[in-house]
């Protein structure tokens, strides 16, 4: 069971929610700099398509995640890319999937402790998303 008072919610962006909305950000920045390069390596038209709507979906949690952080800090955040993409096709979709199974695990637990409802259910709609791109690219991997 979960608690509000719990030590395990953030009470205050100084609690790490700003460090966990920045490694989101990065995150998705990074996924959106790979996924590009992974649409001009696919090897079909239907591949290309959906790996473009997935990246779509992380350029969505990107302005979202970035609204987050402006939110809370005043500021807007510098992203970077935190992880380099394969020049491999294969290589490639394994990394987004296995990034992507990890990625739900963060962001769920990032949800489970936000201190509002809006970070909650942004973090939650992510991780339901990611789940679905890692549903995708175990396919493709086939």
């Amino acid at each position: 069971m979960h608690y509000p008072n719990s030590s395990s919610h953030f009470r205050n962006p100084a609690d790490g929610l700003l460090q966990h909305v920045e490694k989101a950000i990065d995150g998705e920045y990074s996924a959106i700099s790979c996924y590009q390069q992974l649409v001009h390596l696919a090897p079909s038209k239907k591949e290309k398509n959906i790996i473009a709507e997935i990246r779509q979906d992380e350029l969505k949690h990107f302005h979202t995640f970035s609204h987050i952080y402006t939110q809370l800090t005043g500021q807007k955040y510098t992203p970077k890319i935190t992880e380099s993409c394969p020049n491999n096709y294969k290589a490639g979709l394994n990394f987004a999937f296995l990034d992507e199974q990890h990625t739900v695990d963060f962001y769920l637990d990032t949800a489970a402790k936000a201190p509002t409802d809006y970070i909650k259910d942004a973090f939650t709609k992510a991780a339901m998303d990611e789940q679905n791109h890692a549903v995708w690219f175990l396919y493709f991997l086939k």
